[in-house]
Parts: C-alpha cells; structure tokens; sequence
C-alpha cells in the first residue's frame, strides 16, 4: 500500500499546514486512527472511490475528482471501496480562521464536495500539495504560504456558502422565495427547498410563519395555483400540459389541488373565466 506522511512545524495563528500525506488504500481499508480530529483535513482523491460520512450526514459514494474535509471535532468515516479503492493526498491545517474559512464555503454544508478536478481550487490546492515537497527555505515556505491563501481565496470564490450563519432571517426568507419561483416547475419540494438552502424543515416553517402568514407549503402551492390560473385564462393548453408546466405529475393531482385552493375544478374555472 503506497504511503507517504509528513508532520509539518506551522507558526501560523490563523492559518498554517500541520502535516500532508498520501495513501493508495486496499481494498475496504478504513482510517483505524481517531476519527475526531482536532484539526481541519482535507482530502482529494485521486483514483477510484470509496463512502464518506460525517456526523448526522448520510453515507455517499464519493469517486476520482472529489474532494472531503474532516471537520474539527467532528466524527467521520470513510472506507476505501472494495473493488476500486481509492488513492488521496490530505492537507492537515490548523489556525483559528481555518474553521471560519471553510464555515463561508459551500463544502461545510456536507463536508464534501463533488467533481473540482476542472477548477482553480483544485490547480491551486495542487500546486499547494506540491510546494510541500520542496526543500525548506525562507523562499519556498514563501511560496507554501501564498499558496494557501491562493487556495482558500478559490474555494470562496467558486464554491461559496449559499447562507451562511451571518444571513439574516428576513434575507433566508427571500432567498427561499426565490427558490421557490424558480423552481416550482420542476416539482421541487419543500425538503428541496430546505437542501437548496441549507436550512432545517423546521426553521423554514418559522421563516414562513414569520414573514408570510402561513407555511412554507401553502406558499408554494399558491405560486403554482396562481401561475395555473394565468395559464386556465390567457391559453389554450390542456389540463394534462398545465399541471406538468407547474410542477405536477398528472391532471389528477394538480386538479385536485386546484380545487382544494379555489373551490372548483381547473375546467370549470376556465369555462366561467371565459
């Protein structure tokens, strides 16, 4: 099993490398050390796949290309696949910005992040490994220095947090609004609105009640039932293409909504309409 580690003296307060390594894993091999950490570590894989997860996060299959992060603190578990098992390279960084850097990026919402091999933190988090491997100077600790800041700088950059702890709630509010309007016809739902968010189920119910009246469900189906209105008087199409244009499956369903919210059938509204 190919290995290589390295402890690293970081002087750093806010920000500095604690030790590197890589491992070509066997198959089913699963990190046996700690899995609390007390630092912040970053992983990419290189080759194959294998499952990660983090405390009260589901179980993912994570490929080639992917990157993962085990946060402060937190339990982790991750497994090299049995048939095709993975190769990684890790960072481990410490400093008290650390958390908060990572905190303002989308990769904290579920420690991971999917497909970064065509992006500038993935070259910058490259070029970062591999400084690591030069000889120790003035010059190239330099070098390694601006080039963790370099990767930090394009892990904000292309990948940043969608809400994060300093939005306000009247801000959480209009960004799920928005969701809302731009994808109700796809079906989404409300657990999709709360994924896309980053937000509890329960938190977004006290969002709605708060700043709508009502709950984050009733919301939805008005902007459906209201955009269906629209498409009852002003066109032609048939039911069937309505409810499929405002996120429902079939006729039946949208028409049985319809009527719960207006009182009558999506036909008979266009006929009085008319």
């Amino acid at each position: 099993m190919k290995k290589e580690y390295r402890d690293l003296q970081s002087n750093s307060i806010e920000n500095g490398i604690i030790f590197y390594g890589l491992e070509c894993c066997e198959p089913n091999y699963i990190f046996k050390g700690n899995n609390i950490r007390e630092n912040y570590v970053i992983h990419y894989i290189r080759n194959g796949c294998g499952t990660f997860s983090s405390a009260g996060r589901p179980l993912v299959k994570l490929k080639q290309g992917d990157c993962f992060i085990l946060p402060k603190g937190v339990p982790c578990f991750y497994q090299a696949d049995e048939k095709n098992p993975w190769e990684y390279s890790w960072i481990g960084l410490s400093g008290i910005r650390t958390g908060e850097i990572f905190a303002a990026s989308s990769i904290s919402e579920k420690n991971y992040l999917c497909q970064i091999q065509d992006t500038e933190f993935k070259n910058s988090l490259s070029m970062l490994y591999e400084s690591l491997h030069l000889t120790h100077n003035m010059k190239n600790s330099l070098l390694t220095e601006s080039l963790l800041y370099k990767m930090f700088h394009d892990l904000l950059d292309e990948f940043p947090a969608e809400v994060t702890r300093k939005t306000n709630s009247r801000t959480q509010f209009r960004l799920a609004v928005e969701y809302m309007r731009d994808n109700y016809d796809t079906g989404c739902s409300i657990l999709d609105v709360c994924r896309g968010l980053s937000v509890s189920r329960s938190y977004l119910y006290s969002l709605f009640k708060k700043f709508a009246g009502s709950s984050p469900q009733k919301f939805l189906t008005e902007i459906r039932m209201e955009e269906a209105e629209h498409l009852l008087k002003d066109t032609d199409r048939s039911i069937q293409n309505i409810a499929d244009s405002i996120g429902y499956g079939d006729s039946f369903t949208f028409s049985k909504a319809f009527r719960k919210s207006r009182g009558c059938s999506p036909t008979d509204f266009r006929r009085m309409r008319n």
